[in-house]
């Protein structure tokens, strides 16, 4: 695993004798980073648990953080996958033995969820203090982020009901990761007497002339996700397919809706907002039955979509939309409280 910590240490190192240098050239101007400056920075966990804060925290108190921070986007037991993949399953006590997960190399499993992939613990235990929640991180303590962890460890079964994680016992857990094994360093990018392959010799005798598409879009969702072709990366063999516009004559015709696909997606709403069901906000169809006797509702959806607010759906709050212009926000409330959504 390539060394981070190293790397950007060393990277201080050398920017702080450059403000030294420019200090000596051009008085006033710039300084040497303070040890307490370079603290604040260097919050990573190595594999081998190398700058882990001492602590502990135990799956019961993991519990009650996981519902009250983590289980709207994440679900009550990890399952969720409307907003974010799924953290739990495609694991087995066979794995734990092995260090290998073998759903990854079968592809048994619909999707890699984050235990499947995850190698060394210190990488979840370092990014859930770094990154979660994900609307106030760095906000948890470090006796939340050893119970989070704790508790996600014991939906996989990796740990009893009753265990407290701990900087003490960490490294014990590690050896009981389902792919610690998972990852390798026996190529050419990480060997210095390896070789990368950059001279392989494609196979190239007998191809087929027309290359037959084995699954297609159905029209109506052909465009739910943009054109395709233009995402996909340029350079090499792969190339998506035009999903341009749709097909059919019936989706195709223009609505005075007909920008409102590209308004959800400047304003990132269906991250948190289903079209006909909660996620971490509520489904454009729950508010379109709250507000539908509301002669004022149009004005205020919109008024909300541009400035944000909490505690009418619950205590998730949600930004302001500053993407938005107020005739977006006011297009897209119109949009939401037909209660039919084109």
């Amino acid at each position: 695993m390539f060394n981070c910590r190293r790397l950007f240490a060393a990277m201080l190192t050398v920017l702080a004798a450059g403000a030294t240098a420019q200090t000596a050239s051009f008085s006033g101007i710039g300084r040497a980073a303070t040890p307490a400056e370079i603290k604040a920075w260097d919050i990573d966990v190595r594999p081998d648990f190398k700058g882990l804060p001492k602590g502990r925290g135990s799956v019961a108190k993991g519990q009650d953080v996981w519902e009250s921070r983590c289980a709207s986007c994440h679900g009550v037991f990890g399952e969720s996958n409307q907003v974010f993949t799924p953290i739990i399953g495609g694991t087995t006590k066979s794995d734990m033995q092995s260090g290998r997960v073998a759903a990854l190399s079968a592809n048994t499993e619909a999707q890699r969820t984050t235990v499947m992939k995850l190698s060394t613990l210190s990488t979840l235990w370092d990014y859930i203090n770094r990154a979660m929640p994900w609307n106030a991180p760095k906000t948890l303590t470090v006796e939340e982020v050893y119970a989070v962890t704790g508790y996600i460890l014991n939906l996989a079964e990796i740990v009893p009901d009753d265990f407290t994680l701990s900087s003490e016992n960490i490294a014990e857990v590690q050896k009981k990761i389902p792919n610690r094994d998972g990852n390798t360093m026996r190529h050419g990018f990480w060997l210095a007497s390896g070789k990368p392959d950059v001279k392989a010799v494609a196979c190239m005798a007998n191809c087929a002339q027309v290359v037959k598409v084995a699954s297609a879009l159905p029209d109506h969702a052909r465009d739910s996700h943009g054109n395709l072709a233009e995402q996909s990366r340029q350079i090499g063999a792969t190339r998506g397919q035009v999903t341009a516009g749709p097909k059919s004559a019936e989706h195709a015709k223009p609505s005075e809706f007909s920008a409102v696909k590209e308004l959800t997606g400047k304003g990132t709403c269906l991250a948190c907002h289903g079209l006909d069901r909660k996620v971490v906000g509520p489904g454009f169809n729950e508010i379109a039955a709250r507000y539908k006797a509301d002669d004022k509702a149009e004005s205020y959806i919109a008024g909300k979509i541009r400035s944000g607010g909490q505690g009418i759906w619950g205590g998730t709050p949600m930004p302001p939309t500053v993407a938005l212009t107020d005739a977006e926000a006011a297009l897209l409330a119109k949009w939401i409280l037909k209660g039919t959504p084109e």
